[in-house]
């Protein structure tokens, strides 16, 4: 029996997220229709963690028990040969028996971008969100400092959750302008990383929606820390849209 871990990578646009459902496509169920048409076997593919539906992955793990002896190049190519051009496996590696994607993951890094124009950018709709108002971020850096650390993050915490705990360790955080030189942003491009141990369902996206408001003039940057405290999702602000979620590195 051979353990073999996958690095994919795929635009979110079109699918119900990672996890696998019954009746919409979803990435999990697209990779194990291929692997078990490559292998014959009923294949179980373990993820990192789930995506939901819209957002992307540059750099999603996830791991499967074989007992094929196809080379690890004919496993990525293969697959890759089968699946359709917005998911691909971009690394595949033999790993030792007991390796478990979602449980032996110590830090996830997600990326989200906003792009602050006053006109429709094409290019970047499915990519970013989008808004019309310019961002103050040296107001968002303000309010940064309030998520380090670990806290219970119940006011970031979507309903359906269902997590046995909220209580989150945030490594980093980081709001910077960056230049792009294609696609072009035709605007100003934001972009907003953050690491931690584990995220909430719809945490990053909740966070993001706070942080615009802060950045747009809506709330002040200490109110950051105050709806923290509150561990009341009605305190926070509106949720930001899937599109511009990157789950960019798990590290183990």
């Amino acid at each position: 029996m051979r353990n073999i871990k996958l690095t994919i990578q795929y635009d979110g646009s079109r699918y119900h997220g990672w996890q696998k459902q019954k009746d919409n496509p979803t990435i999990q169920g697209l990779l194990e229709d291929v692997l078990k048409r490559m292998t014959g076997e009923m294949i179980r593919l373990i993820g990192s963690g789930r995506t939901d539906a819209g957002v992307h992955a540059a750099a999603q793990t996830a791991n499967f028990h074989t007992m094929s002896n196809i080379s690890l190049s004919g496993i990525q190519k293969g697959i890759n040969s089968m699946l359709p051009d917005d998911i691909a496996v971009i690394a595949a590696e033999e790993i030792d028996d007991d390796f478990h994607a979602l449980k032996d993951a110590v830090c996830k890094r997600y990326s989200y971008h906003i792009v602050s124009s006053p006109v429709r950018l094409p290019l970047w709709e499915g990519r970013a969100w989008v808004i019309n108002q310019p961002i103050d971020a040296d107001a968002v850096r303000q309010a940064l400092a309030f998520l380090t650390g670990e806290h219970d993050f119940s006011a970031f915490k979507a309903s359906g959750c269902s997590a046995k705990t909220s209580i989150r360790r945030i490594f980093s955080v980081d709001f910077k302008q960056i230049s792009i030189e294609f696609p072009p942003a035709g605007g100003i491009h934001y972009i907003f990383t953050i690491a931690a141990s584990g995220f909430l369902r719809y945490m990053v996206r909740n966070i993001v929606g706070v942080l615009v408001m802060i950045g747009t003039g809506k709330i002040r940057p200490d109110e950051m820390k105050r709806i923290i405290s509150s561990k009341d999702r009605s305190m926070a602000g509106p949720t930001a849209p899937p599109q511009g979620l990157y789950l960019e590195e798990v590290t183990y």
